[in-house]
């Protein structure tokens, strides 16, 4: 329900950024976001914490759109991406800080309350901070608040850059004005102009699709799922798959140091395309990994299995024609079983039983572990190690790039609604991905949901390469200008280049 509200909030954000402002846009999301933390805190129903996760959401979906844009017209363009980058770096950051947060409330009184609630700090101090700030100079302009916004421009720009700054944006601005005098004013208008506009449309195309790939390289699952990923590699302890998820969001957070130092040396284009060759290649890796934990899973004694006394046993093991060649996974696969490993060695044969609190307390008081979720595997440190190397591969390129990348492609009148309209597909397909994954690891298995992600992340790595250009260190307006002129990749280019000089002098050769 938080990212339903999110897809609501981004759809939102993108007008409100354009009709009243990036300033005002972030300090609504604070107070939307504040009021979502502290309903949920004080919840008496759990209709009540699903009205604040819908209230969080729509103040995460205004302010992933509207962040990004407010830093990013605010931003020299030499350093722009970087700067957008520390916006995916604090939110990796504070990803890594409620996994600790959450690791504290654990042993207190009311502890969810108090893990949903404080929530609420983060955006109470960020509005706060958010007052001494000045609106973006870019969006005034396009107010015609001049002197506002030169006054903001001197503070960024030096004196000699300022002049051609207001230069180039009364170019942008009058011919946005123009186009608006036969449209109109208003969302709808706007929505029109913007599908209407070449511009627009290939800046579109360009950040529909990275977004689109952002989600669809399966990250959130990995982020939403990673204890119970973890459990599927054969780590049975909730607390040791808390502590290793701990680690993966450690590690998502020092990948975005990387792109906040690299990505305004080497392109957005090239951080992302690498970055998806990296992830292609651990999916691929995971996807081999659970393939043979599945294929080694300890074996079903009915020894082990009737151990506990007749009424433990799963009742399916007991129906099965073929119940000798069950092992591990066959038992997890069937409705309301579980895996009590050996006493003597977690790999050998062990019992399938049935999944209840008395029958689980049984399996441990013997000294066994107790497997609901993954089985015993000596490939489950190789799991581990390919999971932080995905996030590793994926934090600095596809985390972090598609969100510089969607703040500065659009021209100034339709930055709001295309970043809003590209934001909106990124939370959708969020949506998508995060409620579809248990339901294809149970379809599929662990090892074909990775496979499976694989193919969408190469399928990703072709559209990118085709269709979205380099905007490294180039001013807003420079931006506009490739898109209008249209991109192909540097391989296509030399190849038309040499067809174009070929037609050409033969065309001489005629004339000779």
């Amino acid at each position: 329900m938080a990212v339903a509200g999110a897809i609501i909030g981004a759809a939102i954000g993108g007008w409100i950024s354009d009709s009243f402002g990036r300033k005002k846009s972030i300090l609504l999301a604070d107070i939307v976001f504040f009021l979502g933390a502290i309903v949920m805190a004080v919840a008496p129903a759990p209709w009540v914490i699903i009205i604040g996760r819908i209230l969080v959401g729509l103040g995460v979906g205004m302010a992933s759109m509207t962040s990004p844009l407010y830093i990013s017209e605010s931003s020299p363009a030499r350093i722009r991406g970087a700067l957008v980058s520390t916006n995916a770096l604090l939110i990796t950051g504070g990803q890594f800080l409620s996994y600790l947060i959450n690791l504290a409330f654990t042993k207190a009184p009311g502890t969810w309350r108090w893990m949903l609630g404080v929530a609420g700090f983060p955006a109470m101090v960020q509005f706060v901070l958010m007052l001494s700030l000045p609106e973006s100079p870019r969006w005034l302009y396009r107010k015609n608040e001049i002197n506002e916004a030169r006054s903001i421009l001197e503070k960024i720009y030096p004196a000699e850059e300022v002049e051609g700054e207001l230069k180039a944006l009364q170019e942008s601005v009058e011919a946005e004005i123009a186009e608006e005098g036969e449209l109109g004013d208003g969302f709808i208008p706007r929505l029109k102009g913007a599908l209407k506009n070449k511009i627009v449309r290939r800046g579109l195309l360009a950040g529909v699709t990275v977004q689109i790939t952002q989600q669809f390289v399966g990250i959130n699952t990995v982020l939403y799922y990673s204890p119970t990923i973890v459990q599927f590699a054969g780590f049975a302890s909730k607390q040791t798959a808390l502590a290793l998820s701990l680690v993966t969001s450690g590690l998502n957070f020092v990948g975005s140091m990387i792109s906040m130092g690299f990505v305004d040396k080497y392109g957005r284009r090239r951080f992302m395309l690498v970055s998806l060759v990296g992830i292609i290649a651990c999916l691929v890796a995971l996807a081999i990994v659970f393939y043979q934990a599945a294929a080694t899973a300890p074996a079903i004694s009915s020894i082990e299995s009737t151990h506990f006394g007749g009424n433990t046993t799963c009742p399916a093991y007991i129906s099965a024609p073929n119940s000798q060649s069950w092992n591990c996974m066959s038992c997890l696969k069937a409705p309301d079983c579980a895996f009590c490993s050996s006493s003597t060695n977690k790999l050998q044969p062990g019992a399938c039983l049935a999944s209840t609190p008395g029958i689980k307390s049984s399996c441990r008081e013997e000294k066994r572990t107790w497997y609901s979720e993954g089985c015993p595997s000596k490939f489950g440190f190789l799991a581990v190690t390919f999971l932080g190397l995905y996030i590793i591969c994926y934090s600095p390129g596809m985390g972090s790039v598609p969100w510089i990348v969607n703040s500065e492609i659009y021209p100034l009148k339709y930055r709001g609604t295309g970043g809003g309209i590209a934001a909106v597909t990124n939370w959708t397909a969020n949506l998508l991905v995060s409620e579809t994954f248990l339901t294809l690891t149970n379809a599929l298995g662990s090892a074909g949901t990775f496979l499976l992600f694989s193919g969408f992340s190469a399928i990703g790595f072709v559209a990118i390469y085709f269709v979205v250009p380099e905007t490294k260190g180039l001013p807003f307006e420079e931006v506009e200008k490739l898109l209008e002129k249209g991109f192909k990749p540097k391989a296509f280019r030399s190849k038309e280049k040499k067809e174009i000089s070929k037609e050409n002098h033969a065309s001489s050769s005629q004339s000779v």
